[in-house]
């Protein structure tokens, strides 16, 4: 529809519509855990600002791809996008955080975030997970790492890379 009716507005609004409960859910608990000390960081005014052109940004990039690759009838929903762009974010911020995955696997924040990365790429690639939009997941990504280094003057990567040496 977007590119049929030109139904612009389908690349922001996409965002804040989900599949279903559990995807509400999982996508509003990661914003909540991240997004809450993210917001403290960044105030309430920048961290907005970096939520809806991170999201906005992953559903243009993701609508492109798709677009150019012939699959025109792809829908995207869900904040995941814009909530991987929050993860980026807690990682450059707090990159000695350490997140318990599972409630029992330490991992520091950078390397959960690599992980994350790495799993999008190959899910992406493999074509595994089904209707899991794993490309709007590397674009979040992607945008929260060029607004860091555009809008912040933060390079995520030269902090992840210092943070290890120590």
């Amino acid at each position: 529809r977007v590119a049929r009716d030109g139904a612009l507005w389908q690349l922001f609004s996409y965002m804040f519509i989900h599949a279903d409960l559990s995807h509400l859910f999982f996508n509003m608990l990661g914003l909540y855990f991240f997004g809450t000390q993210i917001e403290r960081r960044m105030g309430s005014r920048e961290f907005l600002l970096f939520y809806l052109v991170c999201g906005f940004a992953a559903g243009v990039f993701s609508f492109a791809a798709y677009w150019f690759s012939g699959a025109y009838l792809v829908v995207l929903l869900g904040a995941s996008g814009a909530v991987y762009a929050v993860l980026l974010a807690f990682a450059v911020y707090f990159p000695t955080a350490v997140i318990y995955v599972m409630g029992i696997i330490p991992v520091r924040a950078p390397l959960l975030v690599t992980i994350y990365a790495g799993i999008e790429i190959f899910n992406q690639v493999a074509g595994r997970g089904g209707n899991v939009a794993h490309l709007t997941h590397l674009a979040g990504l992607g945008a929260a790492y060029a607004y860091f280094l555009i809008r912040l003057q933060i390079n995520p990567l030269a902090i992840f890379l210092h943070r290890r040496r120590r």
